[in-house]
């Protein structure tokens, strides 16, 4: 059974930093794509960074560009995610999705290309 457990969600000030992290579980973690996305009150869940563990460039939106970093822990199949100069439109519900197998280009930062979700961390900036 395949389980991602985000944690790390909090409430912090604008210029603040953050660092998510997705523990997975009952997967060939090394060969998965796996992304993190949000979704705030009102608005469509979006991509904000995905990564092939078994190798290759992270891909980010480009409202978090520079801010965020995706990384991960192989040993611990671990997925973390530092946000840092957090801002209030960073605010949202933070989830972890993996995919089997290797996504690329678009499609790495599509939703619907992902088969297992974790249960989301909320993040708050305030102004």
């Amino acid at each position: 059974q395949v389980q991602l457990v985000e944690s790390g969600g909090d409430s912090v000030q604008a210029g603040g930093s953050l660092r998510l992290a997705c523990a997975a579980s009952g997967i060939t973690y090394s060969g998965t794509s796996m992304g993190w996305f949000r979704q705030a009150p009102g608005k469509e869940r979006e991509a904000v960074a995905a990564i092939y563990t078994g190798g290759g460039i992270p891909s980010y939106a480009d409202s978090v560009k520079g801010r965020f970093t995706v990384s991960q822990d192989n040993a611990k199949t671990i997925l973390y995610l530092q946000m840092n100069a957090l801002k209030p439109e960073d605010t949202a519900v933070y989830y972890c999705a993996a995919r089997p197998g290797r996504l690329y280009g678009g499609r790495l930062g599509d939703p619907e290309n992902y088969n297992f979700w974790g249960q989301g961390t909320q993040v708050t900036v305030s102004s």
